[in-house]
């Protein structure tokens, strides 16, 4: 008996310490064709309700699952009051060969096909109609005297950089071979649809000034816009407004930088600043930047430094990005 009961204690112990198989990754689409049914029901609609402009973004969260988030007054960056104690958020459930969506509340319900979304309020009707939001910002072309770091028609300054031939973009963890002190940067990236992942995980990277301060890249599309969501600066400065749009849009960040300023022997007597605008709206206006974010691959110092697009483990693509010494 007690030979049995060693061995099934020694069994237990090496069980143990067998390591835990890893959980496999959440799936990641770069295209539309590939992401599935879920795709086309995410997105942003907009609308009259009792006569005033309302609107609602709905986000995928994997197997069916979505929420929806309605505004007063119109889109984040489009007309929303900004008033956050009204937001309401609602969670709704696609059927498995089905394709549409009803998101139920005590008021009523909304119910969408990914095109349009019909919503009845307390007895008061109405439709809104899906909307597709680009940055006034894209396509932007280099002013005279900026330095182009890849212009995906021959241009490209980041060193050991890979391409992604479909979408005719960079992709991530690059470094450029320029290095800058105060300048102006245009920057344009698209987030994978990762609709079964979450936080950190969904679509990250990051736009590292200097590769010492970052402009978070993340898909926060339809989430509250904390300083670890995507405009963010970490553990500095929520943006002042979410303006991230669906994953696999084409966004930008112009961005408007002053570098930290030292004496002679090296002592910081300002600390660096940052402007940034976010599908041309501004989230963050002369915020200053205390020291290195987290994960910053250069120490803050005098010296000039690149510009440093992260790798964080999801595929975020790059393309038009310049940046304007000042």
């Amino acid at each position: 008996m007690r030979l049995l009961l060693s061995f099934l204690v020694l069994g237990s112990f090496l069980q143990a310490q067998q390591p835990a198989t890893p959980k496999p990754k959440p799936p990641a689409y770069l295209s539309a064709e590939k992401a599935g049914e879920d795709f086309l029901i995410q997105g942003e609609y907009t609308g009259l309700l009792e006569g005033k402009p309302v609107a609602v973004q709905v986000w995928a969260k994997g197997q069916g699952e979505f929420e929806a988030i309605g505004y007063t007054g119109g889109l984040p960056g489009a007309g929303w009051d900004e008033e956050r104690s009204l937001l309401e958020r609602v969670t709704g459930r696609r059927t498995a060969g089905e394709a549409t969506v009803t998101f139920r509340t005590d008021s009523g319900h909304a119910t969408t096909d990914g095109k349009s979304m019909h919503i009845d309020s307390e007895g008061e009707k109405s439709t809104l109609t899906k909307q597709t939001r680009t940055s006034p910002t894209l396509a932007a072309k280099p002013p005279a005297g900026a330095v182009v770091l890849f212009d995906g028609q021959g241009v490209n300054r980041f060193p050991n950089s890979q391409i992604d031939e479909t979408l005719h973009a960079l992709k991530e963890g690059i470094t450029s071979e320029d290095t800058f002190h105060d300048c102006s940067l245009h920057v344009e990236f698209m987030l994978p649809f990762m609709p079964e992942a979450r936080g950190q995980g969904r679509g990250n990277s990051g736009l590292y000034l200097q590769g010492r301060y970052e402009v978070q890249m993340l898909d926060s599309f339809a989430l509250e816009g904390k300083d670890n969501e995507c405009g963010g600066l970490y553990k500095i400065a929520s943006p002042r407004i979410n303006m991230c749009l669906p994953p696999l849009s084409w966004q930008a960040y112009d961005v408007d930088f002053t570098a930290a300023k030292y004496d002679e022997p090296g002592q910081k007597l300002v600390n660096a600043k940052i402007t940034v605008r976010h599908n041309g709206v501004l989230i963050h206006e002369n915020q200053e930047l205390p020291g290195p974010t987290a994960s910053a691959p250069r120490k803050e110092d005098a010296t000039p430094g690149p510009v440093y697009l992260q790798n964080h483990g999801n595929p975020v693509r790059y393309r038009n990005i310049w940046v304007v010494r000042r």
